[in-house]
């Protein structure tokens, strides 16, 4: 029984994580209020929540400030894009809609154009920022990749976005769900991710020879 409570023990390992996932949910919501830092923030949660939270490297605070800077450029531009679209494709719903409500074959055309552009910035969104944590890459070739991946494996895209899904209507549902949500679902994500993550990554000992690098990553 007193091995039960010691701190060691599955009970407190447990709850430490829990304390550490709703740490990391309110350091990324707090990063995410000036609204164009959403990318940076995303970055660097996945970033903590795999080093950190799942192979126990560093600490959260420092871990997180550290791919919140070396991201940051990437990071804005790209959640900069995403937050255009996203405005775009909420002024086109309606004018499609109004179309549709036509009856016209173009409006129809239009509505199935709509919803493939939808789907491909779902698809992108993703794998994005979780490609941004752990390679360098140029923003062009930042979504290029995640458009690449997210429909390589599109059984393991579908499973994100109902993930996705999910935490998006949770945190609207509760504002205290915004305290654990995030970080939460970017756990749980994070066990498809790193799966596939694995595909394109070096065999360990073919880094071993990198002097200096931490290739956590590998292990």
């Amino acid at each position: 029984m007193s091995g039960f409570f010691s701190i060691d023990s599955p009970l407190f390992t447990f709850l430490g994580k829990a304390c550490d996932v709703m740490f990391i949910s309110l350091i990324w919501f707090v990063s995410c209020l000036p609204i164009v830092t959403i990318g940076p923030a995303t970055t660097a949660l996945y970033y903590v929540i795999v080093k950190v939270i799942r192979r126990d490297r560093g600490y959260i605070f420092r871990e997180y400030c550290r791919s919140f800077k070396e991201n940051f450029k990437v990071g804005i531009i790209s959640g900069l894009i995403f937050l255009l679209l996203a405005v775009v494709l909420i002024i086109d719903y309606n004018f499609s809609i109004q179309m549709m409500q036509q009856n016209s074959m173009a409006g129809t055309l239009f509505f199935a154009v709509y919803c493939a552009i939808v789907l491909a910035c779902l698809f992108t969104l993703m794998f994005i920022f979780p490609i941004l944590s752990r390679f360098t890459v140029t923003v062009k070739g930042l979504f290029k990749t995640a458009f690449f991946m997210s429909v390589r494996h599109f059984p393991t895209t579908l499973l994100l976005i109902l993930i996705f899904a999910a935490a998006v209507a949770g945190c609207l549902l509760t504002v205290v769900g915004v305290a654990v949500i995030p970080a939460a679902a970017c756990l749980l994500s994070s066990f498809l991710i790193e799966r596939v993550f694995k595909k394109y990554m070096p065999k360990p000992e073919e880094s071993a020879e990198e002097s200096g690098k931490d290739t956590w990553y590998l292990e």
